[in-house]
């Protein structure tokens, strides 16, 4: 965080805070790194940037505060819960319930400009991102990532895949989930990883 890298990335945040709507609010724009603790991660699910909806972002990558109802990219990925291990869709889109097992959910780019997506994918975040991937790989085992979409995937050179397991699939936005995020299995595979390391599995289901 004291990198020059980083303080340019602080910067340029002020600036585009001070000049453009920019989400999520400030004091959650790091809620997924304080929503599960480096030691407590079991599972990681790499998204690409935060949702540009004005009252959808919250820190926590797809999920969404309680009362705002699902985007569509969290309905498709509730669907392919149900398909995959029989979970129904959750009335509400708080995943915060997840993060609690250990599941990291992380952007790649952690803000965005309101109605604009991907405006911060030049901004720097990749940077901290990066390193975020790069020592849990380094400094843990038997970890399962899933990387969903392009710039999620564009991390899996981070990963030692001798120490931990990557999956890969496409986004589950509206607009890619049928070119193979359905059917991907990704929630029972996840569990089937941290079983044969003799971990327990995530409850997948939302109180």
């Amino acid at each position: 965080m004291e990198s020059d890298q980083l303080q340019r990335l602080r910067t340029a945040l002020s600036a585009e805070r001070a000049s453009a709507d920019v989400l999520p609010r400030p004091e959650e724009t790091f809620a997924a790194f304080e929503a599960c603790a480096f030691d407590d991660v079991r599972v990681v699910i790499l998204g690409q940037d935060p949702y540009p909806t004005p009252g959808h972002a919250m820190g926590l990558a797809f999920s969404v505060r309680p009362g705002v109802p699902p985007p569509g990219s969290l309905r498709n990925i509730y669907q392919e819960l149900e398909s995959d291990v029989g979970v129904p869709p959750a009335p509400h889109g708080c995943l915060r319930a997840w993060a609690e097992q250990g599941v990291f959910l992380l952007n790649s780019v952690l803000t965005v400009r309101a109605a604009e997506a991907a405006s911060h994918s030049s901004l720097g975040w990749e940077a901290l991102t990066d390193a975020a991937i790069r020592a849990l790989s380094e400094r843990r085992t038997g970890l399962v990532f899933l990387l969903w979409g392009k710039a999620a995937q564009a991390k899996a050179r981070l990963v030692d895949e001798t120490s931990h397991s990557v999956l890969c699939a496409p986004h589950p936005s509206p607009l890619s989930a049928r070119r193979g995020f359905f059917g991907c299995r990704h929630f029972s595979r996840a569990n089937d990883h941290l079983l044969a390391r003799g971990a327990p599995p995530i409850e997948w289901t939302l109180p």
